[in-house]
């Protein structure tokens, strides 16, 4: 089961608020996408931090629904 751009993008949104997100379909197949993502909420912490902050707000979808997601993540 794959997950449209615009769900993944409104659950970024939902989970980051205030962030700027672009989302590209690397495969074409709704199930492996990029996303980069500025939030002035990942001031201070680490990239790791900053992609379990992403993947908090995916709500357990990873893994299941999304099956890949390269991320590139800012401080605003």
């Amino acid at each position: 089961m794959a997950m449209a751009i615009d769900t993944l993008e409104e659950m970024i949104k939902e989970g980051l608020p205030g962030c700027s997100v672009k989302i590209e379909d690397l495969a074409g197949d709704g199930d492996h996408y990029a996303a980069h993502i500025i939030y002035e909420g990942f001031a201070g912490k680490s990239r790791v931090q900053q992609h379990q902050m992403v993947y908090k707000a995916l709500k357990g979808k990873m893994g299941g629904e999304l099956h890949a997601l390269a991320l590139t993540t800012a401080a605003a």
